[in-house]
């Protein structure tokens, strides 16, 4: 069992100041993977501290400068995917080839259209053309807490850490407690490559203790999270007094329209995007909202998906989903796949239990509803599990209705080959993000939704100035 007891703070591992153990449990087993420590109140002063002391000489670094070593954090990265998948295998339970190329390459992905974004992005500008003396500067925000989940954990480290280290602010790191091996990888990283002490700091602990005390904290000057809507909302709470810039990407239910012409592949690429990473993705489209005319094929064929998808340990190599990430969520899932039974919901496939074969670890059986309402709660509730739940549709309005009829607005799908109605459902839908027909998104794409969703924007131009404010001069010469 790994002892990662250390913290990053000003450019060393240190100490915690006083010992709090947590152990980190591999959900496949439920036996502990690894020993951390939760930091105090002292060690988030600590690395505030040092990022505060960090921030007046990065902040006017000059940008390629910053670029630079954001570059060569990236070559770095791309040189340690086996070390990072078998982080993320062992604390979260993803399976190992796709934690070392899925989980592991949305920080190539990320990183690649930040650097890109930055290069094209124009710190000083003119106003107006014709009046030289008029400029707008955009500079670093200031001081700045990341707090990260652990379901897609170094997808959202190498969105807020890049972004805010090339916008020129400092930086505290609290990863979650679940997984917050690979995010000490990812120190190790930026410790390899030279950044300036102060910088990069990071503190583990738990949302109520370090989590808490960040945000709060009369030094931070910006809160990056992504997690529950739920903390959420504590986290705007917490940060109100001190009047922080507050960016949240928070919980997703996301409505995937399947009108009567979607291609042949629309129904399995739907039900193999819900269950990646055991359905604990924000944005996975849990609601298929499918045409009555072709309702009954769909229904049979996501059920045949379903029904043919592997489920193994996490360490064995395949094509094959894992467990979810610990009890409270097992739980969480199950309570769930009964309350949809409970209210009349047809349970076509899966259900509650264990899959056979399996008397450890959290693992669910992949389930699927169909003949659901939209107000059941299985349809209106984040699930975060692999479970998928059809609801049928006769118009376009109605399906556009059912899709935004949620409080979330995160990720939306449409499947149609009439390229005129899909703009047009596109358009209508309340939603951060659209993915028509399974195009993919690109690296420097935006990241994030509307409502209860989160506010902000992660990736490419939109997340570099989210950690930069606006400073207009007049007068300038």
């Amino acid at each position: 069992m790994k002892e990662k007891r250390k913290f990053y703070i000003n450019g060393e591992w240190v100490d915690p100041i006083s010992t709090h153990d947590y152990q980190v449990i591999n959900p496949a087993s439920e036996e502990p993977c690894a020993i951390v420590s939760f930091g105090s109140d002292r060690d988030v002063n600590r690395a505030v501290a040092a990022a505060k002391e960090a921030f007046p000489a990065w902040s006017i670094t000059p940008p390629e400068e910053r670029i630079d070593l954001v570059e060569r954090l990236l070559e770095a990265y791309k040189e340690r995917a086996q070390e990072f998948g078998e982080a993320m295998s062992v604390e979260m339970g993803a399976p190992i080839d796709f934690a070392r190329t899925k989980q592991f390459d949305r920080g190539i992905f990320n990183m690649k259209g930040l650097i890109e974004a930055a290069k094209c992005f124009k710190f000083e500008e003119d106003f107006d053309p014709t009046r030289p003396d008029l400029r707008n500067f955009y500079e670093a925000h200031g001081v700045c807490a990341l707090i990260t989940p652990w379901n897609w954990p170094i997808n959202q480290i190498s969105l807020k850490v890049p972004a805010a280290a090339l916008a020129g602010c400092t930086m505290v790191l609290k990863p979650s407690e679940e997984s917050p091996l690979n995010a000490m990888l990812f120190a190790e990283l930026i410790h390899e490559v030279g950044f300036p002490k102060g910088v990069f700091n990071l503190v583990n602990g738990d949302g109520q203790g370090v989590g808490t005390c960040l945000t709060k904290h009369p030094d931070i000057d910006l809160v990056s999270f992504t997690g529950s809507t739920r903390a959420g909302r504590e986290i705007l709470r917490n940060a109100a007094d001190g009047l922080k810039k507050v960016s949240l990407e928070l919980g997703g239910k996301g409505g995937n329209i399947i009108f009567s012409d979607a291609d042949k592949d629309a129904v399995e690429r739907g039900v193999r995007d819900v269950m990646l990473n055991s359905g604990q993705s924000c944005n996975a489209p849990t609601r298929m909202i499918v045409q009555r005319e072709i309702y009954d094929d769909v229904v049979k064929k996501a059920a045949e998906v379903i029904s043919s998808i592997a489920i193994s340990d996490p360490s064995k190599q395949g094509d094959h989903i894992g467990p979810v990430v610990n009890q409270k969520q097992y739980d969480h899932i199950q309570s769930l796949i009964q309350k949809g039974v409970d209210e009349g919901a047809s349970l076509i496939v899966g259900g509650t239990g264990r899959p056979n074969g399996f008397k450890n670890g959290y693992y669910v059986k992949p389930t699927l509803f169909a003949d659901a309402e939209n107000s059941m709660t299985i349809a209106q509730t984040e699930i975060f599990g692999p479970v998928l739940t059809i609801i049928p549709f006769d118009s376009e309005d109605e399906a556009i209705e059912i899709s935004n009829n949620t409080v979330y607005g995160l990720g939306s799908y449409v499947q149609t080959i009439d390229g005129e109605k899909a703009n047009r459902v596109a358009r209508k839908l309340r939603y951060g993000m659209v993915t028509m027909n399974g195009v993919s998104r690109v690296p420097g794409q935006p990241f994030g939704g509307y409502k209860q969703s989160g506010i902000g924007r992660e990736g490419g131009r939109w997340g570099l100035e989210d950690f930069l404010q606006l400073k207009s001069v007049t007068g300038w010469n």
